[in-house]
Parts: structure tokens; C-alpha cells; sequence
């Protein structure tokens, strides 16, 4: 299974501690980020890597190059504008092969099994799902909004990010999706799989697999800092 990974974000929030470093590449115990979530795929046995890149493509482009030194077999999809999540997947369609595909936010870390996930998706009775999404569970959601399922792992609902938000499940951004999904965006113009395409399967096959696992990311400046800090959830893959 070809894994993706979002890599193209223009990390505008983390401008004033990254300056012009593009976000895939912000540095973390020596290696950048995107390095570490590249090593995850590799533990788990996923070898072919497509990297959906836009701003700072070339400096990412000029560290992985095709993947070789990490025993991985990297591909480039660039954006020329950007696209969001679901344009840049769907910008990737040309590159992909096979009838589903893991997708991976490039900032933020789940230390799960990518084959627990996939089997959650491909164990599912009945009609098969459209995409699964890895949630996990945290203390407080209130950055991230969060995702309510029923007994049966259907998303029933994404609840927007609120104060006071509580426990609950999060979207950790680690996807498998079917290449129908990806052949319904629409191509050449911004859509995002979390506002435009999730929601929209609501009903129609979208289902949720609460994983565990130690949740990080590097969305905004302090909790990249808090990561710094304490590095230890993700420096085990190095």
C-alpha cells in the first residue's frame, strides 16, 4: 500500500520559530520531522512513500531525494498553488496505484501501528467503508475538535474546536481511504479532506478506529516547543 504523506502546509503559525524553514523540515533532535514519520512507515513495513509537497518542496526534495538512504522508496507530487489536503491527495492521483492508500498529516505524530489501522479498515463487515480515520483519545480536545463514533466505529459527527472542550476523541491525521474517495475530489482547486470531504461522508462509509498511542504535533509554536523539550515520545524510530 502506497502511503502519502501532507507535506506541503505553508506553516505559517510556526513562521516566528522556523523563519523560512518549511514545516516538514523543522528541526527536532537533529533530523527534521518529516524524517521521523518517514521511519515510522518503514517500521511497520510500508516502503512506498508519495510526498505531497508545495511550499519548500525543493528543500525537502534536496534532504529525501528518492528515499534510498532510509531504505524507502520516495515519489514527489508538488503543488504549484495550494490545494489544502483533499486538492493535494487528489493532485497525487496520477502517481497512485492500487484501490486504497494510507494518508498522513506531516505535522503531527501518532505512534500506532499503521497495520492496525489498515486492518480496522479492511476487517470492517458488511459494506465496506470509505475511509478510516485513527483517532485518538485525549484529556483535551479543545484545539483540535473532536470526532464521535457509535458502537459500531460509524463517525456520526465532528464536533468544531471549542473552549472547555473536555476528553474526547480526536482526528490524529493518519487516514486510509479508498481510491474512489480521492477520484471524487475535485481536481485543480482547494478542498480539504477534514472540512469538505470527511464530513461529506457522514453516513456513507466513513468510519473511525480509536488507536493508542502517544499524540503529538507540531501545529503551533508551543507545542513544537513542548516537543523540543521533551522529544522522547518520537525519538525511539531514530
Amino acid at each position: 500500500m502506497q502511503s502519502l504523506i501532507l507535506a506541503g502546509g505553508l506553516g505559517t503559525r510556526l513562521r516566528p520559530v522556523l523563519g523560512e524553514t518549511p514545516k516538514p523540515m523543522a528541526p527536532l533532535a537533529g533530523r527534521p520531522f518529516l524524517e521521523y514519520l518517514l521511519l515510522q512507515l518503514r517500521r511497520d513495513g510500508l516502503r512506498q512513500v508519495v510526498l505531497l509537497t508545495g511550499s519548500g518542496s525543493a528543500a525537502v526534495r534536496q534532504y529525501f531525494r528518492d528515499g534510498r538512504d532510509w531504505g524507502i522508496s520516495i515519489a514527489y507530487s508538488d503543488e504549484s498553488e495550494p490545494l489544502g489536503t483533499g486538492g493535494a491527495v487528489r493532485h497525487a492521483l496520477p502517481l497512485l496505484e492500487g484501490t486504497r492508500f494510507l494518508v498522513m498529516n506531516g505535522d503531527s505524530f501518532f505512534d500506532i501501528s499503521m497495520l492496525d489501522l489498515i486492518a480496522a479498515h479492511e476487517s470492517r463487515k458488511g459494506a465496506e467503508p470509505a475511509a478510516t480515520l485513527a483517532l485518538a483519545r485525549l484529556d483535551h480536545t479543545e484545539r483540535f475538535g473532536s470526532v464521535e463514533v457509535d458502537a459500531a466505529g460509524h463517525v456520526t459527527a465532528f464536533r468544531e474546536k471549542a473552549a472547555n472542550q473536555g476528553a474526547g476523541l480526536i482526528n490524529a491525521g493518519i487516514y486510509v481511504v479508498e481510491r474512489s474517495v480521492v477520484e471524487a475530489v475535485p481536481n485543480g482547486r482547494a478542498v480539504s479532506l477534514e472540512r469538505d470531504v470527511f464530513p461529506g461522508l457522514v453516513g456513507h462509509g466513513l468510519r473511525g478506529a480509536e488507536l493508542t498511542g502517544s499524540f503529538v504535533d507540531i501545529g503551533v509554536p508551543d507545542a513544537y516547543q513542548g516537543l523540543r523539550t521533551d522529544p522522547a515520545a518520537i525519538l525511539a524510530l531514530a
